[in-house]
């Protein structure tokens, strides 16, 4: 869910992306002809990229977007909640006033041409940067639903999804040094906040607690530097009165922390919006 911007700034943030966290080399140092790309993936599929963490973080995510943890039951989701992005839905909550929307409806083109959506992408493009509904409203609606039934929907949103959020921020955690609740942290104020530069997206973020804790990856300790961004998020969630409940971090991040769950193992119980909800033991 990308906070407003201008085109220039959403464009620099579509083409940029963060610097990748390092790969690991191949097993026992042997060089084995074909082997690299597999060894290098199954490098970066370590803390929230796991396949199994990674399920855990969409849960999570899904019940402060959607009070639910079935999360592949929002591709559907569409709505206008008012907090000045127009339309939010999917399973991140894409907006039609941020540019990812209109990625996903132009994915979404590319995988299935003689899609129910693609005759919306000028309109999407047109209200761009605003809060407008203008050339959608209800047949857009309608296609939204239509298009929910179709796999290749739900891969594009998947796709977007992990482009210009998933990727980035677990890359970034590592980079920083956190292990797999850190890096969900990031994930979850990615999808809130965008992944910019200004002072109310994620890098605003982490410039605010980089300045009262280090990394680890600086020396710092982990649970200080986490503890420092949750304060400074918060601050910025503040800002906006549909964002103002903070209980995705106070009774569900925060309480991870304070039993020192860093791998995000289950079983998992917090709370969001005065909901309770459990992730049991695998």
């Amino acid at each position: 869910m990308l906070p407003a911007m201008t085109s220039l700034d959403r464009r620099a943030v579509l083409r940029g992306g963060l610097a990748s966290g390092l790969v690991g080399g191949l097993a026992g140092g042997l060089a084995v002809a074909g082997s690299a790309a597999p060894a290098q993936a199954a490098a970066r599929r370590t803390g929230l990229a796991r396949p199994s963490r990674k399920e855990i973080a969409m849960k999570l995510v899904s019940s402060a977007e959607n009070s639910s943890l079935d999360w592949r039951a929002q591709y559907r989701y569409l709505e206008d909640i008012g907090d000045g992005r127009g339309y939010t839905g999917g399973i991140i909550g894409f907006c039609s006033g941020t540019g990812d929307m209109l990625q996903v409806v132009r994915d979404y083109t590319r995988r299935r041409p003689d899609n129910p959506l693609r005759e919306f992408i000028p309109a999407l493009r047109e209200v761009d940067g605003t809060d407008s509904h203008e050339g959608l409203g209800e047949p857009f609606e309608s296609a939204w639903a239509e298009a929910a039934g179709d796999p290749a929907f739900g891969r594009a949103q998947d796709a977007e999804r992990d482009r210009v959020y998933f990727n980035p921020a677990v890359r970034r955690g590592k980079a920083d040094g956190l292990r797999t609740l850190g890096q969900f942290v990031y994930y979850d104020a990615f999808v809130m906040h965008g992944p910019g530069g200004t002072d109310v997206s994620f890098g605003g973020i982490r410039r605010a607690a980089r300045r009262v804790a280090d990394t680890p990856a600086d020396g710092g300790s982990e649970a200080a530097y986490l503890r420092a961004f949750f304060a400074a998020r918060k601050r910025v969630m503040r800002l906006e009165e549909a964002h103002s409940d903070t209980s995705r971090i106070d009774t569900a991040q925060a309480r991870f922390l304070r039993e020192r769950n860093f791998d995000l193992a289950p079983p998992l119980v917090w709370h969001v919006y005065g909901d309770r909800y459990r992730i049991g033991r695998a």
